[in-house]
Parts: C-alpha cells; sequence; structure tokens
C-alpha cells in the first residue's frame, strides 16, 4: 500500500526575471511524497512545477488535485489515464516521485558518470530580460565564468535595442567561439517575424525560439520552412498529447524541438517526442523551466543518460534565495552532481 501527501513552496527569484510574458518575482511549486506504508523509511520525492500564464494546469486547481490524488494514491495509473492531460505538472511530478521511490527515495534515477561526479553537462547561460545595459552585463558575467553557448531572451524591449546587442556581442565573439541562441517566446508578430528572422540571421545566431505565438501552425510551418535561422519549437509542445505528436511535427518540421518536461508532462511523454523528433531528422535539447533542485535534478538525470553533447538549459538551480539545498554544481559552464553535498528535505 502506497501513501502520499504534498506541501506547497514557494520559490522566491534572487532578481526579478524578465521575459516577454511579464516580469517573475516568485514561482509556485509543489512537492509531492510517495512511501509504502510498511517501509515508510524510504520515500520518493517529486516536484509539481508550474509557471503562471503557461502551464495549462489550473493554478488554482492544483491543490484539489492533488487532495484526491494523495488519497487515492493506489489508483495512481488511473489518475494518468484520466486526468494525467489536464495537469502535465502533476504528472510529472508525480513520474518523478515514483521513480524516486523505486529507487530508495535518495534522489539517485540514474547511476552513471554524471551523478558519481564525474561529468558535468553543458549549460547555456541564460541572459533575463531587462535594460540593454542589464542584459550586457549579464552577457559579460556569463562569459567572464566560461559560457560558450549564451541564450539571450529577446521581445522585451526595442528590436533595434537587441540588434545592437548582438551586433556588439558578434564583435567581440565569432560564432566558433561563442554560440547565441535566442528566445523569442513568442514575441514577434506573424506578419513581421520572418523579417526580423532576416535581420538577426546577419549575426550567425545558432536558433530562435518560438518567434511567434504557439498555436498559428500553418504560419509557424511557412516560417519554418523560409526561415534563415532554425527554428526550435517551446511552447508549442505544451499541451499537445501524445497521438497528436507526429500531426504536429509533419505540421510544422521545425529545425530543433526544446523539451521541458514539466510542462509537457513528464519523462514518458518527453521520450515520446525525441523518438518522433529523431525519426523525422528533428533536433532537440531540454530546458528545466523554473523548478527547484528537486525538479531539476530529475530532468538533468533524465538528459544524462542521453548521451547529447549539446548544451542544455539546465543552468537555472541559482535563480532562487531560497532554492532546495542539493549536489548540485555549476562549474565551467556544466551542470555537476556532487554526491559529497546532502540533499535538503522540504518536508523536514
Amino acid at each position: 500500500m502506497l501513501k502520499a501527501r504534498y506541501l506547497f513552496y514557494s520559490l522566491q527569484f534572487k532578481r526579478p526575471a524578465g521575459t516577454s510574458r511579464g516580469v517573475l518575482h516568485q514561482k509556485n511549486s509543489w512537492f509531492i511524497q510517495i512511501w509504502k506504508a510498511d517501509h515508510p523509511e524510504f520515500r520518493g520525492i517529486g516536484e509539481v512545477s508550474i509557471i503562471s500564464n503557461l502551464s495549462i494546469d489550473n493554478e488554482i486547481d492544483i491543490p484539489k488535485e492533488l487532495d484526491e490524488l494523495c488519497q487515492h494514491i493506489n489508483e495512481y495509473k488511473s489518475w494518468i489515464t484520466t486526468n494525467g492531460a489536464q495537469f502535465p505538472a502533476i504528472r510529472f511530478g508525480l513520474e518523478t516521485a515514483l521513480a524516486d521511490l523505486n529507487k530508495s527515495g535518495n534522489q539517485i534515477f540514474h547511476q552513471n558518470e554524471f551523478t558519481n561526479g564525474e561529468a558535468g553537462i553543458p549549460i547555456n547561460g541564460l541572459i533575463w530580460m531587462g535594460s540593454t545595459e542589464f542584459m550586457r552585463d549579464q552577457i559579460q558575467e556569463k562569459i567572464d565564468s566560461g559560457f560558450n553557448c549564451i541564450k539571450i531572451k529577446i521581445g522585451a524591449i526595442d528590436f533595434e535595442e537587441e540588434l545592437k546587442l548582438i551586433r556588439n556581442l558578434r564583435k567581440q565573439f565569432s560564432p566558433q567561439t561563442i554560440e547565441i541562441r535566442l528566445d523569442a517566446n513568442g514575441a514577434f508578430n506573424a506578419a513581421e517575424a520572418l523579417h526580423k528572422l532576416e535581420r538577426l540571421s546577419a549575426f550567425g545566431i545558432h536558433s530562435v525560439e518560438q518567434p511567434i505565438k504557439a498555436g498559428q501552425t500553418e504560419i509557424m510551418a511557412k516560417l519554418c520552412q523560409k526561415t534563415p535561422i532554425p527554428i526550435a519549437l517551446d511552447e508549442e509542445l505544451i499541451g499537445i498529447q501524445s497521438a497528436r505528436i507526429a500531426e504536429l511535427l509533419d505540421s510544422i518540421n521545425p529545425q530543433y524541438i526544446i523539451l521541458k518536461p514539466s510542462l509537457i508532462g513528464g519523462f514518458t511523454v518527453a521520450d515520446s517526442w525525441i523518438s518522433a523528433a529523431e525519426n523525422r531528422q528533428i533536433a532537440w535539447w531540454a530546458t528545466s523551466a523554473l523548478e527547484s533542485n528537486i525538479g531539476l535534478n530529475a530532468i538533468a538525470q533524465w538528459v544524462s543518460e542521453k548521451k547529447t553533447k549539446m548544451p542544455q538549459g539546465l543552468g537555472t538551480g541559482q535563480l532562487y534565495t531560497n532554492n532546495i539545498s542539493s549536489p548540485l554544481e555549476i562549474k565551467k559552464a556544466a551542470l555537476y552532481y556532487n554526491p559529497a553535498l546532502p540533499w535538503q528535505n522540504p518536508f523536514d
């Protein structure tokens, strides 16, 4: 017999995080803990992580849904079938907690070079939106820290100012030295998106994430066909059920997809995306979606099993003043797991 409980946790940003959808000051998560009644000393933990106005989970309904799930945890398979599609963040937390429990509850899902502390996962340096000076300072900070892949969020300030920022970066560093990824979060108007992509293409850009808002399938497909810069689908994947994965990829045919397990329903769903993408010669990488270190750890270990060399978007563990203490560390533009460091248990 399984038992379960959950806990609400509000993560506080060290400094406001600017996106094209607004400025974030805090982010809500819930932790779910699962154990066997006859062996309560082993407890699995997972994170239910949402981003307001992006996750499809209805935030107001999450506590009630977690109440029901925890009360009937032994029927979790039925819950996945009936409610899992409506609550991908809960599904991610449930899947992670069960996997942790099955591995004795020490938050080691895969025993490999990463969890042994012998190898890191290459990551990009994330640049948040803000004033030109603020973004320039962040870029310099990341370069000084050894990052050779920079991801810049764009769409919040004047486009000409963003072009100037990128132009100045390219004057200092060639595409062979610094890889530039751009994340528009759907900020481009559909009518002007191709023109903006053409102007950006002068600077050797690796890719642009979600140039227009999700849901404009025909327009996005034409953009992916004509674009001078590879396009990566991000928000476009949220809310797509497994039966429609192949249909979406065939309709749009992007150059890349970006996987956020907590937004698309967990690792089983993410693996389905990878399988369908690789069958179509579409490349992928994974990013965290502002989870605490508990969710970030699960995603990082899942990525570590994929043996990919492409920089991942897993550098969010240092964003919060009250993150869960963990063995995760960033060193030399890579995410490492230090087995000598302890885990904080938010339920204690």
